[in-house]
């Protein structure tokens, strides 16, 4: 399942960052009239799942089951014990609802422990993963997007302070999750996907794998033949966020026909991510109510 809809030239700003004023109660950033925080009841998660299935569904043509197609929103059992991260854009009229422009679904390993486990272990064996670091805590990303008209930086922005203020008030020790290259062949995507094998591949105590079954290679071009430059130019935008941060990829891609993606799977341990950017976000992580 996608993490992964975002502009292609978008990249996190370390020099203009997040509004640094007080923000309003339970707001873990600002940018203009642009703020992103948790959705705060089921109307705004509803909206969150309307905002969803706009992208997904009716721009990148995923097919979700028979009800949520009539209903028009991608939802399934993980939407119940996930916090739904939104931004939103308070310049718009409407309820705060009508104003949600972005959503990241974010999951603590206590609660999917508590609810049968992670949505990212339908295609990746990450049990040993977390078995390995019985003394770290995980958090998973998933359901990212954002609406075509606000695909910039500034919203991007806003997602990862999101992401790192929580992470924060948590203290999460790794995070990790699914992201998405277009279409069901990954052979299409030979260059990428072989450039995240050979240099990005996450290995012992943070060594993760596609499920046998669901298991398509990488490696699809020798690592002499790869082009870094050109690899990370055809890079789906998020991804390469993640590599900026020092994110890690699983061993081995999954095809998702239901959502029309090749997913591979982004391990992000909070102590690698470079300085630089936990400066930028880090003290105004400090500032967020518990």
């Amino acid at each position: 399942m996608t993490m992964d809809l975002l502009d292609r030239e978008t990249k996190i700003d370390v020099d203009q960052g997040p509004s640094m004023a007080r923000p309003a109660e339970g707001v873990f950033g600002r940018i203009g009239s642009l703020e992103t925080r948790l959705a705060r009841n089921s109307r705004e998660v509803d909206a969150a799942q309307a905002l969803r299935f706009r992208v997904f569904v009716e721009e990148m043509h995923a097919q979700l089951p028979a009800d949520a197609m009539r209903r028009k929103r991608d939802i399934d059992s993980f939407d119940e014990i996930c916090d739904h991260l939104l931004v939103v854009d308070t310049a718009l009229d409407g309820d705060p609802e009508d104003q949600i422009v972005g959503t990241y679904r974010l999951l603590r390993q206590e609660v999917a422990m508590a609810h049968g486990g992670f949505y990212s272990a339908c295609e990746f064996d990450i049990e040993p993963l977390l078995a390995r670091h019985p003394d770290k805590r995980f958090m998973e990303l998933g359901r990212s997007c954002v609406l075509p008209e606000y695909r910039t930086k500034r919203t991007v922005e806003l997602l990862w302070q999101g992401n790192w203020a929580y992470a924060q008030k948590h203290n999460m020790h790794a995070m990790f999750g699914c992201a998405s290259f277009p279409g069901v062949r990954p052979e299409e995507h030979a260059l990428a996907l072989s450039f995240l094998h050979h240099s990005v591949r996450a290995k012992g105590e943070w060594a993760v794998s596609a499920k046998p079954d669901l298991f398509r290679q990488m490696d699809l071009m020798p690592d002499e033949a790869v082009n870094p430059k050109r690899a990370l130019s055809a890079m789906p935008p998020l991804i390469k966020g993640y590599l900026r941060l020092g994110a890690m990829i699983g061993e081995g891609a999954v095809v998702d026909q239901a959502f029309n993606t090749t997913d591979v799977l982004i391990v992000l341990p909070t102590s690698v991510i470079s300085g630089r950017y936990i400066n930028h976000f880090g003290t105004a992580a400090g500032r967020f109510p518990s």
